[in-house]
């Protein structure tokens, strides 16, 4: 299968009925991803504005390709080696080049295969994305293989908000615990500012510590332009799937994402609001959020996350431990919805046979189809 250049990255195209998408061939970054819906055309996922430009020779190929969810392994900067491994940023996966490996199509999903044989910690990734017919989702699994150690991981999923203030309502699972970066996010000496309270505690998103005092509705966004934050969710591990959502009321639809909370056992919440002034972002990356569903410790990487740290402290897993005869398989499923009029923000997702029913916190309700039964699954 041949690739084409989309915006600037050599990438591989493929389609269903309800989605048509694009895999970077450099870093396996998804996007752009066109969902067709009854309320239309809905292409959710950010692509860095600077994509079209010219970009330093030494930034990471990460950062160059930007753009949709990526998967990270191990998650994070990566900035401190671990036991003789040095990591580029969200690691070889989010980096390297990947192979083609195959297209399979019938009646019922085209599937794309791509594999990375990893270098820095020898071993191979096996990415494969499916599409079905019916259904407007995304249905990822990559498999890390022939690898052995604490390896902290996950996926990076970029979502452009419209430019009015609030435009989308972010809501998730129950949270267990809830904490803001507890470092230096965004330092004003270097051009950045960061605005939520560092290492502040909540259980709410609308309820978070913000660094002048009071709290900050990190659920309602874009808001605090002129800033850059970053803070993480854990979430129950229960047995079925946990789940984050953006509703956006006025466009019509809802994106979410699910995972097993067992393999995937946090979200890190980014929010990019131009509060980096520094090259490539130079002020212009603006009302971007990742929904970033990890096993790590915030982003400080491999590091930071394989060794005891406040999080893994509390019981909660912030890397797992992968053996060569035992691949880990990580299942991840991205959607969207068509919504009706007067669903403003989800409050819970149930699942159904072959479908998931998402639940406004205003009443209206919506099914769409959606196949939970995949995120449990090993099989290729």
């Amino acid at each position: 299968m041949n690739t084409e250049i989309i915006h600037s990255q050599p990438s591989w195209r493929f389609a269903s009925d309800k989605v048509e998408a694009a895999v970077a061939q450099r870093g396996g970054h998804l996007a752009p991803v066109r969902f067709h819906t009854e309320n239309g055309i809905i292409e959710p996922y950010a692509i860095a504005p600077w994509a079209e430009e010219k970009t330093p020779q030494a930034l990471p190929q990460m950062l160059k390709t930007l753009r949709g969810d990526f998967f990270c392994a191990p998650f994070g900067g990566n900035e401190t080696a671990y036991r003789g491994e040095s990591h580029p940023p969200h690691g070889e996966s989010a980096n390297g080049a990947w192979s083609f490996e195959a297209l399979k199509e019938d009646a019922a999903a085209c599937t794309l295969h791509l594999s990375l044989a990893t270098r820095v910690r020898a071993g191979r990734v096996d990415k494969f994305i499916q599409l079905r017919k019916g259904h407007t989702a995304l249905y990822c699994r990559d498999i890390l293989s022939g690898m052995s150690g604490k390896m902290d991981f996950g996926h990076h999923a970029i979502l452009r908000f419209p430019e009015e203030p609030g435009s989308g309502t972010v809501s998730t699972s129950r949270i267990l615990y809830g904490q803001v970066y507890p470092g230096v996010f965004e330092n004003p000496e270097q051009g950045g500012y960061s605005s939520l309270k560092a290492g502040a505690e909540f259980k709410r998103l609308d309820r978070v510590p913000a660094a002048v005092g009071g709290f900050a509705d990190v659920s309602r966004y874009p808001a605090r332009r002129g800033f850059e934050d970053l803070l993480m969710a854990v979430h129950e591990a229960r047995p079925d799937f946990a789940w984050t959502a953006v509703t956006f009321p006025r466009q019509r639809y809802a994106w979410f994402a699910l995972k097993d909370p067992r393999v995937l056992r946090s979200t890190v919440l980014w929010l990019s609001n131009g509060g980096r002034h520094y090259a490539p972002w130079s002020g212009r990356h603006t009302g971007i959020m990742g929904l970033e569903d990890v096993t790590a410790y915030f982003h400080y990487g491999i590091a930071q996350s394989a060794r005891p740290n406040p999080v893994s402290k509390r019981g909660f897993p912030t890397s797992l431990s992968l053996r060569p005869a035992h691949p880990l398989t990580v299942n991840y499923i991205m959607a969207v919805a068509a919504i009706p009029r007067g669903f403003d923000r989800v409050k819970n997702i149930l699942p159904g046979a072959g479908w998931v029913e998402l639940q406004s916190a205003a009443g209206p309700r919506v099914r769409v189809p959606l196949d939970t039964a995949f995120l449990q699954a090993h099989g290729v």
